[in-house]
């Protein structure tokens, strides 16, 4: 594992941003049980973490030819927005415009779905924070290519490798880019002093 991979695992531990309890575990929003819980949001809040998360997401889609960048509400907002700001000041600079996938199109206004700075045609890549069943993000694709983006690679923070999550990306076309495992996690635990 890279330093800057290691630090975002200690990250996830020192933001109390994950949580390992093998014998009550965790409900999931599938409803289903898991001894993870992995919380991107409260790891998001930090400026260092949010660093680490931007850092490691440039080095992995400097080769990748995009436009911009988004996913769903709420928990890509601040992902995207990271990853775009650090990717405009880094070298060589990039300029990755940024959009949200609404959960449902607002119903005044516009009415849109999709929020941002995006057209038709646009490489995209979706981000999301945690991968599990795929489910999030592949609303989000589906979302981004209804409105005409081109999407062929998505970014997650952690693959929790679990419910065939990296599988079902994959079967939708999809190159899948994760930060971190749970592998990653679970090894980074500090031992006790």
């Amino acid at each position: 594992m890279t330093t800057q991979k290691a630090d975002l695992a200690k990250a996830f531990y020192q933001t109390q941003s994950f949580k390992w309890d093998p014998g009550i575990g965790f409900t999931l929003a599938s409803g289903l049980k898991s001894p993870f819980y992995v919380d991107c949001r409260s790891l998001m809040a930090h400026p260092g973490s949010r660093r680490l998360v931007a850092s490691l997401a440039y080095e992995a889609l400097r080769p990748v030819e995009l436009d911009c960048l988004g996913g769903l509400e709420i928990g890509a907002i601040s992902i995207a927005t990271s990853i775009s700001d650090f990717a405009f000041s880094a070298q060589p600079a990039r300029t990755w415009r940024t959009f949200v996938v609404r959960k449902q199109a607002k119903d005044h206004g516009l009415g849109k779905l999709i929020e941002g700075s995006f057209q038709p045609g646009d490489r995209a890549v979706m981000v999301d924070d945690v991968l599990t069943s795929g489910g999030s993000l592949l609303k989000a694709v589906a979302a981004a290519r209804g409105a005409g983006l081109v999407v062929t690679h998505a970014l997650v923070i952690v693959d929790r490798k679990e419910q065939g999550g990296k599988q079902k990306v994959e079967a939708e076309g999809l190159t899948l880019l994760s930060l971190l495992t749970i592998d990653d996690l679970t090894s980074a635990r500090p031992t006790p002093s």
